[in-house]
């Protein structure tokens, strides 16, 4: 695990977009709207020019492919402690490299960076209907802290229910 590098914004965005496809495929129009270039241009953004020293890119690489990639940033949470909250905004790992331990090592990556950076409390959001995340990260100890949202198209016409799990980060 390691932080992205420009070069990988393409690998990322083409990931995202190839995952999201298979798991919105009953929302097609979530994806509609942008282009698999669109998203690599935010990608290398988020890369080479990120908002805040404390938003990082990392990266789950095997035989030289990019297949898993998670972001860690401060927490915009509404009642996010400022200062004590990191969350780990995107958490994906490639269908196809699920299982051999690139998860675990990524999420270990993101806790270390989180931690690194300041943070106390990690902080993920997860789709409801993501009972393969939510079970890995509560068997990594993270628990819900009763915290929901819905996010989705700004007309409305898509929804999309998600829970928040936090951890404690602090070292013990």
């Amino acid at each position: 695990m390691r932080l992205a590098l420009p070069r990988e914004a393409a690998d990322i965005a083409a990931l995202q977009m190839g995952v999201w496809a298979t798991e919105f495929a009953d929302q097609p129009e979530l994806l509609a709207e942008v282009t698999e270039q669109e998203v690599a241009d935010v990608w290398e953004r988020s890369i080479t020019r990120p908002p805040l020293a404390a938003c990082r890119v990392l990266v789950a690489v095997s035989s030289g492919a990019v297949v898993g990639f998670a972001t860690t940033v401060p927490s915009d949470d509404p009642d996010a402690t400022a200062g004590a909250e990191g969350l780990i905004g995107e958490f994906l790992i490639s269908p196809g490299a699920r299982g051999a331990g690139h998860g675990s090592r990524l999420l270990h990556a993101c806790v270390d960076t989180l931690r690194a950076d300041g943070f106390r409390l990690a902080t993920v959001w997860v789709r409801s209907t993501d009972d393969e995340l939510r079970r890995f990260l509560t068997e990594s100890g993270w628990a819900p802290d009763g915290s929901h949202r819905e996010i989705g198209l700004a007309d409305g016409s898509v929804r999309i229910k998600q829970v928040r799990l936090h951890t404690d980060i602090t070292e013990t």
